[in-house]
């Protein structure tokens, strides 16, 4: 398909599939193509190959920074080097935020009523029942009806932590102690309330009697389960853990303790690794208005902090002396 579209010469950048919305993504491009003849260069006039191949080697350089600086694995950085590359765009900011955007997925959670339990699941002390804390909080202030259910019935002070918070909004909150108590209370709670959202134990995902018992608990409905991970972790044990939950039904993945963690290569790992789609990301510790939706933009400012300042447009190539070599036909 991508021949019959782009013709022979065309690269596929990056596959994946898409698990949010059913399907797979294909990334490709191909490269203007040039001949030089008696008549000078063929096509168009404006074209600078000098400059084109200098910006492009500059941006790469930069990127590649970046990705070491954040310990990203290396197929990983190769992934996202080479979409860069191919799409040629002469500036940093711009360069990684459509690459951002063209590699991976993104869903926001929802702010308005959902049709599905929502389900927190992920590894111990990964921040799941403060991220239901925070969606719960945010439904309450935008109006909404809000049911919270908490299967960490076993663990001492499981329930009570979030009991703590539900208490504070004024939301009752119901206990599943199985796969067959969750069915029937989510399912009865779909019907009376706007968003129903569930808080698990955090299980050991490369633990198979854990994994079996969380497989269940997603299975029990028709839920939509969200991996919540913690950034600052090692890369690719995040990778490790992301295929092992994608693989039971966590189709997203809300990045906790980003505003502590300085290495956030374990965020694109995760996402790349288990075909996740982005959702929120958890960048305080306060529970009102602790939820911010990631988008492209959002996370090409948590890798370099310095796009966010205004001016910061070019890429940084042009500042540290690097001239056009280029002349103009």
């Amino acid at each position: 398909m991508i021949r019959e579209a782009l013709g022979d010469e065309a690269i596929i950048v990056a596959t994946g599939e898409d698990r949010a919305k059913g399907g797979v993504r294909v990334t490709a491009a191909i490269e203007p193509s040039f001949e030089i003849g008696y008549d000078g260069v063929a096509g168009d006039s404006s074209w600078l190959q000098y400059d084109d191949e200098q910006d492009s080697d500059a941006i790469a350089e930069e990127l590649t920074e970046i990705m070491l600086r954040h310990c990203v694995p290396e197929n990983v950085m190769d992934n996202i080097i080479s979409c860069a590359t191919v799409m040629g765009f002469d500036d940093l900011k711009t360069a990684l935020i459509c690459t951002l955007e063209q590699l991976y997925s993104y869903t926001p959670l929802p702010v308005t009523a959902f049709n599905k339990p929502i389900i927190m699941v992920g590894p111990p002390g990964a921040g799941k029942t403060l991220a239901v804390a925070k969606m719960a909080a945010r439904g309450v202030m935008n109006g909404l009806d809000i049911g919270v259910i908490s299967t960490d019935t076993m663990r001492a002070g499981g329930v009570e932590q979030l009991q703590a918070f539900t208490n504070l909004l004024k939301i009752k909150l119901q206990k599943a102690n199985s796969p067959q108590d969750l069915r029937f209370i989510s399912n009865d709670m779909m019907q009376s309330y706007d968003q129903v959202i569930i808080d698990t134990s955090g299980l050991n995902p490369f633990d198979k009697d854990d994994v079996k018992i969380l497989a269940k608990l997603i299975g029990a409905a028709d839920m939509r389960a969200v991996l919540v991970l913690p950034t600052g972790i090692d890369a690719d044990e995040a990778g490790e853990m992301a295929r092992v939950f994608a693989a039971i039904g966590a189709t997203e993945i809300l990045p906790t303790r980003v505003d502590i963690a300085r290495r956030l290569g374990s965020m694109l790992a995760a996402a790349h690794h288990g075909n996740l789609s982005f959702c929120d990301v958890s960048n305080t510790p306060k529970v009102a208005q602790g939820l911010m939706p990631i988008t492209p933009k959002y996370l090409s400012q948590l890798l370099v902090p310095r796009l966010n300042k205004a001016g910061i447009m070019q890429s940084e190539s042009s500042r540290n002396g690097l001239q056009r070599t280029g002349t103009k036909q």
